[in-house]
């Protein structure tokens, strides 16, 4: 499937090869062109890393802990379910999520670029962009896991998605053991954004 991708051009060939020092560059560039405004750009990233962002997917993963049928219907078809609840838009128009279980663990990854699903965990994580996961996780998913600190039994199996332009995915983490009694907002103070890429696993209370 295609990925958010496009071939690298000339003018692209000028630009630093550290991905930091790339941005900053392009930054400088369309801010001397007067294309954007270096204030607004702060404001939306404020808003997608604190605001939107991963609390957005924690509340529905909490609530898939809570409602059986909430949880059956965004296995079913995510995209509907979180469009309802207000998250949606540009990075988030095709969803797909998937389940955690003891028999299986789910990561994903985007093998291409950095396909990610926006309004639901906010900006994508450095490490999610770089080469080696990129590279790593296809290959030897259980190693990665453990560079991440989470080490699955044997009997666990391993799936790896990858995300594209077209479908993009949401884990929903195992619930911890010992939140029976909590509410929706307690739950969701214990949903990582890794949690729910798949690389971490939920908090325990």
């Amino acid at each position: 499937m295609p990925h958010d991708h496009s071939d690298h051009d000339h003018a692209h060939s000028l630009l630093p090869p550290d991905p930091a020092l790339r941005i900053k560059a392009l930054e400088t560039l369309l801010t001397q062109k007067g294309l954007i405004d270096p204030a607004a750009l702060d404001v939306i990233i404020d808003t997608y890393e604190n605001k939107i962002g991963p609390r957005n997917g924690a509340q529905v993963v909490a609530r898939a802990w809570l409602d059986p049928e909430f949880k059956a219907a965004l296995l079913n078809d995510a995209t509907s379910v979180v469009a309802e609840m207000g998250f949606y838009g540009r990075q988030g128009e095709h969803m797909v999520a998937v389940e955690n279980t003891d028999d299986l663990h789910n990561i994903v990854v985007c093998t291409l670029c950095s396909c990610y699903p926006w309004p639901l965990l906010g900006i994508p994580p450095g490490w999610y962009k770089s080469d080696a996961y990129r590279a790593r996780v296809v290959r030897e998913p259980r190693k990665v896991l453990a560079d991440f600190d989470v080490v699955l039994p044997d009997e666990t199996a391993v799936r790896v998605w990858d995300s594209t332009a077209e479908v993009r995915y949401l884990v929903i983490p195992q619930r911890p053991a010992g939140t029976d009694g909590l509410d929706e907002a307690a739950l969701m103070d214990l949903v990582t954004r890794d949690s729910m890429i798949g690389t971490g696993l939920a908090n325990t209370p």
